[in-house]
């Protein structure tokens, strides 16, 4: 299965939807309100999805929120919207992720934000010399589970591909060599990461 397939995102592009997302958690925690994107770079008007992570303090920290839109990205191709519509959702699911709590006003100054654009995804025969660590996100389905991982995650733990499928399997609440079984399907989500090194810093896109 391969899905999608986009043209890269520009330096320019990747700053404008951390602060596409960055303004849309604000207006949702300070006034109830989902952002609209309003006039987009053209490149937003695309069909992706987008997936948008929050961390206190500097990259690395205690994570706030992370979320995706649509709410499962391995839907992407069926479910997804133009790229500034995903980035406004993502941010407002990460916003209230109910297992952490609503980001409150006062944690605004204080979270670095992240985006991942989901571009394309494609079903992996061989996950452990597919799996592109540190630039693509992956996601696991089968026996009626599904979970997924943001790409900088196995980079920042120094996962192996092997620990980061093993990894994904127990989120998903599978045993940990699930992703060997035929049963399971493991899916490589591929696009960008663009970043704020520190809260409200500069924006790099990520590259392993």
């Amino acid at each position: 299965m391969s899905q999608g397939r986009h043209e890269a995102l520009s330096a320019e592009d990747g700053r404008r939807a951390v602060e596409l997302a960055r303004e849309s958690v604000q207006s949702f925690v300070e006034h109830g309100r989902r952002q609209d994107p309003g006039s987009m770079r053209d490149a937003f008007y695309m069909r992706a999805g987008a997936v948008v992570r929050l961390e206190t303090g500097d990259r690395g920290g205690r994570l706030r929120g992370c979320a995706s839109a649509p709410e499962r990205p391995t839907t992407l191709a069926a479910d997804s919207v133009q790229l500034g519509h995903a980035i406004v959702d993502a941010a407002v699911r990460a916003a209230s992720d109910e297992s952490r709590g609503e980001v409150r006003p006062a944690e605004l100054s204080n979270l670095a934000v992240s985006v991942f654009t989901v571009q394309g995804i494609e079903e992996c025969e061989d996950p452990e010399s597919e799996l592109r660590i540190g630039q693509d996100g992956v996601a696991m389905e089968g026996r009626e589970s599904m979970a997924w991982l943001y790409p900088t995650v196995p980079d920042t733990q120094g996962w192996s591909a092997v620990e980061c499928l093993d990894r994904t399997a127990r989120k998903a609440g599978l045993p940990g060599d699930a992703w060997e079984s035929p049963d399971v399907a493991v899916l490589r989500l591929a696009g960008q990461v663009f970043e704020q090194e520190a809260p409200g810093g500069h924006v790099r896109e990520f590259l392993e």
